[in-house]
């Protein structure tokens, strides 16, 4: 190996460096060379902080952290056609069709917004970042699995250029690049994203894996299939949306465990507690963020509990808010940017508990946007910058006052 990275770095890099042949691909070659061992750059100057995490490794752990939820959602995404086209199917029967399904929104993401990234890196001539490696698997497991593989290029395309890019690129957006993407397609596509008929799949969408698993029919055009929000947004006044959702056949246990309709990565409430468990362990994440966000939308359901509010979703009881939804992902995965989120760790804390609070009250106050959490975590990512210079002018304000008492003693 030895021979091999003395052989790059004699011969080959100096082709990609400044003044070299390919001096305007160099974030190709960087990235490729980066992937493969660690960065031979160093501080050339005191101080020094030793650290095995760099941002490559940093952005992977996050990739590691979101496996489980990409297997369940990709096992899900086929059980869920396979159930609502009449199909029994066993476990590779349900991956197989699932991975049909997932893998290839999974592909187009990476594939368009790579292309964004490298392209503003070598107009800019900066090195390529790696947290599109998150960005480019966050946006699928936020979408249904069945979306048009062409809105999901134009929806990751927005994302990279309109939500990071046009601010500067990684460090300088405002929003998080993979939830401003879904925002746009949300309200872009509507049909497409939300309502009763985008969860699961036909049969003969696709002819190949139909004729590969046998399942080669005349099945029906559009299969609708709604979500526990949706049966609770309809749930009309004066009604419980508890009982809705059992006789829609979501109760606790299967909305937690996450085999139901809904976005591709955010069913499984457990697959989302282990990643957010390793996230926590491993410090890439903020737990003050999390653990802040779960305490808001509890504490904003209970609230909604005890007011007279006319509405089935103020009387849900507020474990239903956290498991249902998006919620539990958004505020493990998005909501932790450390980009968009806030920065200190009190602001930490009245970010995630605002973002929980703004959940339940979108869900009770706008049927019409059920879901909440992406709405409550892009305003909060607009006021993360307010929160930190309030916590900021109050850490000012203590210090002035206490150097001021010493002063008079």
């Amino acid at each position: 190996m030895k021979f091999l990275f003395d052989f790059m770095d004699k011969k080959i890099a100096p082709l990609f460096e400044k003044g070299g042949k390919f001096e305007r691909l160099y974030p190709l070659f960087e990235a490729g060379d980066t992937f493969h061992r660690t960065p031979g750059d160093v501080t050339p100057s005191a101080p020094h902080v030793r650290d095995s995490i760099d941002q490559k490794r940093l952005m992977i752990f996050v990739i590691y952290a979101l496996i489980p939820c990409i297997l369940f959602g990709i096992w899900n995404a086929g059980d869920q056609f396979n159930m609502a086209n009449g199909i029994e199917a066993t476990l590779t029967a349900n991956l197989v069709r699932g991975a049909a399904m997932v893998l290839p929104i999974i592909f187009v993401s990476y594939l368009v917004g790579g292309l964004w990234e490298v392209l503003f890196a070598i107009v800019r001539r900066h090195e390529i970042n790696e947290g599109f490696l998150v960005t480019g698997m966050l946006f699928p497991l936020v979408l249904p699995p069945t979306i048009p593989l062409w809105q999901v290029a134009v929806g990751i395309s927005f994302g990279i250029v309109i939500g990071k890019e046009i601010f500067g690129g990684v460090g300088y957006n405002i929003l998080n690049p993979a939830l401003t993407a879904r925002a746009f397609l949300f309200f872009a596509y509507p049909a497409q994203i939300s309502g009763d008929k985008v969860w699961v799949g036909s049969l003969n969408a696709n002819p190949l894996v139909d004729k590969l698993l046998g399942t080669v029919t005349e099945g029906a055009d559009v299969i609708s299939q709604a979500t526990p929000l949706a049966v609770a947004a309809a749930t009309e006044k004066g009604a419980s949306a508890i009982d809705a959702l059992k006789a829609a056949d979501f109760d606790l246990l299967n909305m937690t465990l996450g085999n139901i309709p809904g976005c591709i990565g955010s069913t499984s409430v457990i697959a989302i507690v282990l990643g957010m468990i390793f996230l926590i362990i491993t410090g890439i994440a903020s737990w003050r963020v999390m653990i802040s966000g779960i305490i808001g939308c509890a504490a904003m359901g209970l609230l909604f509990n005890v007011l007279p509010v006319e509405n089935a979703f103020a009387g849900l009881p507020f474990y239903y808010h956290i498991v249902m939804g998006g919620f539990l992902f958004g505020i493990v995965f998005m909501a932790t940017d450390p980009v968009s989120c806030a920065a200190t760790n009190t602001g930490k804390l009245i970010y995630g508990f605002l973002i929980g609070s703004l959940t339940v009250l979108i869900r009770v106050a706008n049927p019409a946007y059920p879901e909440g959490a992406m709405l409550a975590i892009l305003f909060m990512n607009v006021m993360a910058p307010l929160v930190d210079h309030f916590v900021v002018q109050s850490h000012i304000k203590k210090r002035t006052a206490y150097a001021r008492a010493l002063n008079n003693a």
